[in-house]
């Protein structure tokens, strides 16, 4: 089991794909009143990643990071609306690397809070595998919760409920379609996929 998540419980209704997270997954007690005011917006599947799959780092710009007052202290994280097949494509095999099974990506929400975490600091090296550019937030604590719809900023942002979850991409659902009998097989690459940054 990967660290942070917790396991399924007798009843728990599965996802579409038979996949993470459970209900039991979410936070029963976090409100929108229990969550930290200031958000952090976080493109898919790696806000995903923070919350379940173990990324101790958000890589950032430290241009980005001033800019954005960025500082340690606790936030709401937000998943982006934004994700790319490209982008799903490397993180699915990035996070295969370390054992964690990325969801199909219309499982992943988007446009919305979907937990907390601690940002215990700012970096600018590490040996770390997930620290991939020139300076980086450290991550501790995350706390999954039910998806609030909400929409996102580049920095740091006082958030507030709106809105609704961004709708599947067409791409998604060559991905969702692959149901029966193989539901439990890895995405499969022939090669390491392209970066998309």
């Amino acid at each position: 089991m990967p660290p942070g998540l917790t396991p399924p419980r007798k009843g728990d209704p599965p996802t579409r794909a038979g996949l993470f997270p459970p209900v039991s997954a979410y936070h029963p007690a976090m409100t929108v009143d229990a969550l930290p005011p200031h958000a952090l917006s976080v493109r898919q599947p790696w806000a995903w990643a923070i919350l379940h799959g173990g990324k101790i780092i958000e890589n950032r710009s430290l241009g980005a990071i001033r800019a954005g007052g960025m500082v340690p202290g606790r936030i709401a994280l937000h998943a982006a609306t934004g994700m790319t097949e490209k982008e799903y494509r490397w993180g699915h095999w990035r996070l295969e690397r370390h054992g964690v099974r990325c969801p199909a990506p219309a499982d992943l929400p988007r446009g919305a809070i979907i937990g907390a975490v601690t940002v215990t600091g700012i970096i600018t090296q590490s040996d770390s595998e997930w620290f991939g550019g020139k300076a980086g937030l450290t991550l501790a604590d995350p706390i999954a919760v039910t998806p609030i719809p909400a929409k996102g900023n580049l920095r740091y942002f006082l958030w507030q409920p709106e809105g609704r979850l961004a709708r599947p991409a067409p791409w998604m659902a060559r991905y969702a379609d692959a149901t029966g009998l193989f539901n439990d097989l890895p995405l499969g690459f022939s090669d390491t996929p392209p970066k998309p940054f």
